[in-house]
This record gives structure tokens, C-alpha cells and sequence, in this order.
């Protein structure tokens, strides 16, 4: 039954769909770039406050890789780089919004702070 189980969730539109958003700042990422359509890296990197360079580098990187988020990197000195939402990567943003009400809705810590998508 187990072995059962794990075939199929190796092939779960839900367990691609959370790989995908998995990682600690990954929503928030997303969430920012939603808000704010154009963001630098500089920005993000504020806007987060206690991410990691390196963290930060990552989570850009896989959500670019999997086409949600789009990098343009523009020939100059100093380096400009800004990150956009896909098409693919804005048919996220109810899906986040319906996971951040539904956390809202349903943290027993009663400490959820509000997202906005």
C-alpha cells in the first residue's frame, strides 16, 4: 500500500505543484514580484530582510528554471538584473492567494500574518 502511495504521488499534479513553490522564501518571492511587477535583485533582497545571498540566489534561479519567474539581465555597469512574473508564473498568484487565506484561515497559533498577493 505504501509502495502503492508513493507511485502515485511521484506523478501528483499536487506534488508537482509544491515542488515547484517549495523552499522557505519561494511564496514570498513570488508574492513580491506579483505586488510589484518589475523588481531588482537589490529589492528583493531588502524586501526579505533575513535571506540569504546565497538562499535568495537559489529560489531565483529554481523559479526561473521552471519558467515562473523571467530574469532580464541588462548589459551595463553597474549590473542590472530584473525579475518579472511569467505568464505560467502569474497563473500562480490565486493559487497563493487561496493557500495564504486558507493559512489565515486555519493557524492554530492564531499568529498568521497576512500575505499579500
Amino acid at each position: 500500500m505504501v509502495h502503492h502511495l508513493n507511485r502515485v504521488s511521484q506523478h501528483c499534479p499536487v506534488s508537482y505543484t509544491l515542488s515547484v513553490l517549495g523552499g522557505k522564501w519561494k511564496w514570498a518571492i513570488l508574492s513580491l514580484i506579483a505586488r510589484d511587477k518589475v523588481l531588482r535583485y537589490g529589492e528583493i533582497k531588502s524586501s526579505l530582510g533575513s535571506i540569504a545571498h546565497k538562499t535568495l540566489s537559489q529560489q531565483l534561479k529554481e523559479l526561473e528554471e521552471n519558467c515562473i519567474v523571467h530574469r532580464e539581465q541588462y548589459n551595463q555597469i553597474p549590473p542590472k538584473v530584473e525579475y518579472s512574473l511569467t505568464e505560467k508564473g502569474k497563473t500562480l498568484i490565486p493559487i497563493l492567494s487561496l493557500m495564504s487565506q486558507w493559512g489565515a484561515e486555519n493557524d492554530p497559533s492564531d499568529s498568521a500574518l497576512p500575505c499579500h498577493m
